[in-house]
C-alpha cells in the first residue's frame, strides 16, 4: 500500500539526488529516472518537490503514468480524495415472478410450439457499476442500467480483459504504433488466454477440440456472440486500430472460413497452431483492381494436368497481417467470369512462390498491411475451402462477421474520442473557465454521444439476431442491416475523431502527448471507412439487399 504524504514531505525532496514530484496528487520519485527522461534532467529539476501536474499534462498522456506508475510512485498526497465506493445493493431483493412456458395453439402441422414466457426481473437485473462512470463513455450496462443481453459471465470477462489491456497494452501501444509492430509475445498471450478461439464468430463447442486454451472467466459452454463482441470492444479501448488489427484483423476474417468450410483433415492440421497464437493467418481477397467488387477478381488458379494441385498466379493488396502470416485464405478465379467462377484456397507460405512486402499506409501502422504476390504456387486440392467455383458464398457469409467487427471497433473508438475529449474539457481552461463550461464544447460532446448510443443500440440488436439465426439466415436477413450499420459506425467514428480533434486543438495535431489517442485514431478513420465495403457501397447494399429479402418474405408495395 502506498504511503500517505503531505506537501511538506514532497517539498523536502527537491534536490537532484532526491527528486520527487506530484502529478494529480500522486507522488513519484524520479531521482533515478532523470537519465531516462526524454526531455532531459533540467526540466525535472525545475519542478523538484513541487506539483508538476500542469507541466506533465502539457507533454504526456495517461499511458505514460500507467507505464511507470508501479516502479516510480511512492505515495499519494493526504489531500487526495478517496475513491468512491459503489452503492450497496438492497439486502433483500424484490420478489421474482415465476417464469412460465407459454404454449401456442397447435399449428397446421399438428405440432405444439413452445414459446418462452416473459423474462423475469431477475434475468434483467442490473449489474454492478464498472469503469469511470463518465456518461456515454462506456455502454450503459457498465453503469448499472438494465440490459437483456448481458449477465455476470459478461461482466467477469469484461473485468479480465480490461485488466490485461490496462496493464499490458495501454502503456505500450503508442510505442508499438511508432515501431509498426506489436510484439509476438502479445499475440501469443491472445492465444494462451483463449481469446483467439473465442473470436471466430461461432460457439466454443465447434472449436474447443482445436485448443486447450479457454477463456479463464467464461466456461466454454456459456460463450456467446456477446462475449465476442465484448472482447473486441475492450481490446479497442487501447485506442489504436493498428493494435486491434494486429491482434485480430487477419485472424478474425481469415480463420473462420477455414474452420467452417475447410476439410476436417486440413482444419485439424492447421488451426491448432493458429488459435494457440503460434502461427498466423490472414484473408487475401482485395486486389489492385478488385476491392469491393469481389466478383471481378483476377488472381488465377488453374488445375494441374494430374488434377492434384491448383497453380496460383496473381496479386493481392492491402492484406492485413500478411507480412507475418504463414497461411493465406485466398479468393481465386477457378472458373469463368463473375461470382460463379470464384473459389477459396488456403495457400501456405511454405509452398514457395509466395512473396510479401509491407505497405506504408495512412493509418493502422502496426497492423502489417501487405502486398502479396503469388507466382506459380502449387496448392494441393485438399486445400480447397468449400466447393470449387462456389467460393463467393464463403466470402459473402464471412463479410457479416468482418463488418460487425469493424462496427464494434468504430463505436469503441468513437467512445475513446468522446471520453478523451470530456476528460480534457474538465482540465483545460480558456477565457477564464474550463472548456466544459463553454456551451459550444458541450454541444460537440452531446452530438458525439447521441450518435454513439444510437449506433451501439442497433449493434446490440443485430448481434442478438446473429446469435439466434444460422449463417445462411443471417446472411440473407441481416446482410443489408449490417451493411447500413457499418456505414453508420464509420461515419460516427469520423465525426467523433474530428470533433475530438477540434476540442484538443493543436495537441491532437502532434504525435504523442495528451492528444495521442485522438491523433492516432484520426489517422485510422479511412482504414475503417473503406475496407470491408466502402461507405457508399454499404449504404446502397443495405437498401438493395433488404428490399430483395423482404420481397421474398412477402413484402407488398
Amino acid at each position: 500500500m502506498s504511503a500517505i504524504l503531505s506537501k511538506s514531505d514532497v517539498a523536502s525532496h527537491n534536490k537532484p539526488d532526491s527528486l520527487w514530484i506530484v502529478v494529480d496528487e500522486d507522488v513519484y520519485d524520479l531521482s533515478k529516472f532523470q537519465d531516462e527522461h526524454p526531455g532531459g534532467k533540467k526540466i525535472l529539476q525545475r519542478v523538484a518537490g513541487k506539483d508538476a501536474s500542469k507541466q506533465f499534462w502539457k507533454y504526456h498522456n495517461e499511458s505514460i503514468l500507467k507505464k511507470y506508475k508501479k516502479q516510480l510512485q511512492v505515495g499519494s498526497l493526504d489531500t487526495k480524495p478517496k475513491e468512491a465506493t459503489p452503492p450497496t445493493p438492497p439486502a433483500t431483493p424484490p420478489p421474482v415472478a415465476e417464469k412460465k412456458e407459454v404454449v401456442q395453439p397447435q399449428a397446421e402441422s399438428g405440432t405444439v410450439v413452445p414459446v418462452p414466457g416473459p423474462a423475469t426481473q431477475e434475468e434483467f437485473e442490473a449489474l454492478d457499476q464498472f469503469g469511470g462512470m463518465v456518461p456515454f463513455a462506456d455502454p450503459s450496462w457498465y453503469q448499472s442500467y438494465h440490459s437483456p443481453y448481458f449477465n455476470q459471465t459478461h461482466a467477469d470477462l469484461r473485468a479480465e480483459v480490461r485488466q490485461w489491456v490496462d496493464e499490458e497494452i495501454m502503456p505500450n501501444v503508442t510505442e508499438w504504433d511508432e515501431a509498426k509492430k506489436v510484439p509476438d509475445s502479445i499475440y501469443k498471450q491472445m492465444g494462451e488466454r483463449g481469446y483467439l478461439a473465442g473470436l471466430m464468430g461461432m460457439h466454443y463447442t465447434k472449436t474447443k477440440h482445436l485448443t486447450k486454451n479457454v477463456v479463464k472467466s467464461v466456461p466454454p459452454e456459456k460463450w456467446d456472440l456477446f462475449h465476442e463482441m465484448l472482447l473486441t470492444d475492450e481490446l479497442s479501448r487501447a485506442g489504436s486500430g493498428g493494435f486491434v488489427w494486429s491482434m485480430i484483423g487477419g485472424f478474425g476474417i481469415g480463420c473462420p472460413p477455414l474452420v467452417k468450410h475447410g476439410k476436417k483433415a486440413l482444419v485439424d492440421r492447421i488451426v491448432p497452431d493458429i488459435v494457440n497464437g503460434d502461427k498466423r493467418i490472414c484473408l487475401a481477397i482485395t486486389e489492385p483492381d478488385a476491392g469491393s467488387d469481389v466478383a471481378n477478381l483476377t488472381c488465377e488458379a488453374k488445375l494441374s494436368e494430374d488434377g492434384k494441385h491448383y497453380i496460383v498466379n496473381g496479386e493481392k493488396k492491402w492484406i492485413t497481417n500478411g507480412i507475418w502470416c504463414e497461411y493465406f485464405t485466398t479468393a481465386v478465379r477457378t472458373g469463368g467470369e463473375g461470382m460463379n467462377g470464384v473459389s477459396v484456397l488456403l495457400i501456405e507460405r511454405s509452398f514457395g512462390g509466395v512473396s510479401t512486402r509491407r505497405m506504408d499506409c495512412q493509418g493502422v501502422w502496426s497492423s502489417g498491411t501487405t502486398y502479396v504476390t503469388f507466382e506459380d504456387v502449387k496448392v494441393p486440392v485438399e486445400n480447397l475451402i468449400g466447393k470449387e467455383n462456389q467460393g463467393f458464398k464463403v466470402i459473402m457469409t464471412n463479410f457479416n462477421h468482418e463488418r460487425i467487427g469493424i462496427i464494434i471497433q468504430c463505436l469503441r473508438f468513437s467512445r475513446v474520442c468522446y471520453e478523451e475529449s470530456i476528460t480534457y474539457a474538465h482540465k483545460r481552461r480558456t477565457f477564464g473557465k474550463k472548456l466544459i463550461d463553454h456551451p459550444v464544447i458541450r454541444l460537440k460532446l452531446a452530438h458525439m454521444a447521441r450518435q454513439i448510443e444510437a449506433s451501439y443500440n442497433w449493434l446490440e440488436n443485430l448481434v442478438f439476431q446473429c446469435e439466434r439465426m444460422d449463417d445462411t439466415e443471417a446472411m440473407l436477413k441481416l446482410g443489408g442491416a449490417i451493411a447500413g450499420l457499418k456505414a453508420q459506425a464509420t461515419t460516427t467514428f469520423e465525426f467523433c475523431a474530428r470533433e475530438a480533434s477540434q476540442i484538443f486543438g493543436g495537441l491532437s495535431y502532434s504525435r504523442g502527448g495528451q492528444g495521442a489517442k485522438v491523433e492516432r485514431l484520426y489517422r485510422d478513420v479511412r482504414a475503417y471507412a473503406i475496407p470491408g465495403g466502402s461507405e457508399e457501397i454499404m449504404l446502397d447494399l443495405s437498401i438493395r439487399q433488404s428490399l430483395r429479402v423482404h420481397k421474398m418474405m412477402g413484402m407488398k408495395l
